[in-house]
């Protein structure tokens, strides 16, 4: 529930709510609520906008996972297509981009104008194996050099996994990322 609020709009409504309860206290003469109300009304609304400031919003998943792809998820889904699904539909806070440091080391994001941006996700299951698919706007890295980083991109996601970069629609730059669970790779449970 918390990954899916905003801090920086939840800290602009309680530091407004508190600003305004200690405005009201002090035209009325209520010291106490005067004090209350300035002395943390006023820090949690400025904290309230220091976050809005730094927020990245969540990447949305687009279309929403079906069922059946929730089950096949839950069987074969690598702890870091979890990791990167879990970061990527979350607020962060500080960021400029979702896998930014991810992308930088991959070699797809030399500069912060020159990487791509996260626009999208989805989930997918492709010849039974489950799929997390990352959709880039990338008007910088041409599709070329996402395909000469496709041995890396396993390395960096792996183990487990394979990695496609598909040319969506090379005159809007849109790129995607496959990250497919290899479920020949994924060990059987015990049981």
């Amino acid at each position: 529930m918390l990954r899916k609020t905003s801090l920086g709009s939840l800290g602009l409504v309680v530091g407004g709510i508190l600003t305004v309860v200690g405005f009201v206290a002090y035209f009325t003469d209520n010291p106490t609520l005067n004090l209350a109300g300035f002395f943390y009304g006023i820090p949690v609304l400025l904290g309230g906008f220091a976050l809005k400031a730094a927020e990245l919003k969540p990447a949305p998943i687009e279309p929403p996972t079906s069922t059946e792809v929730l089950q096949l998820r839950d069987k074969q889904a690598t702890e870091t297509q979890h990791q990167i699904r879990k970061d990527v539909t979350r607020y962060r806070y500080g960021q400029d981009a979702h896998l930014d440091t991810a992308l930088e080391h991959l070699g797809l994001g030399p500069t912060d104008d020159d990487r791509p941006v996260l626009t999208h996700l989805r989930e997918i299951n492709i010849d039974g194996d489950y799929a997390l698919v990352l959709s880039f706007y990338s008007p910088f890295i041409d599709f070329e050099t996402w395909q000469g980083k496709q041995e890396k991109m396993e390395k960096f996601f792996g183990p487990g996994v394979r990695v496609n970069a598909i040319d969506i629609d090379q005159s809007n730059n849109l790129v995607d990322v496959e990250i497919i669970s290899d479920s020949s790779k994924v060990p059987v449970e015990a049981g």
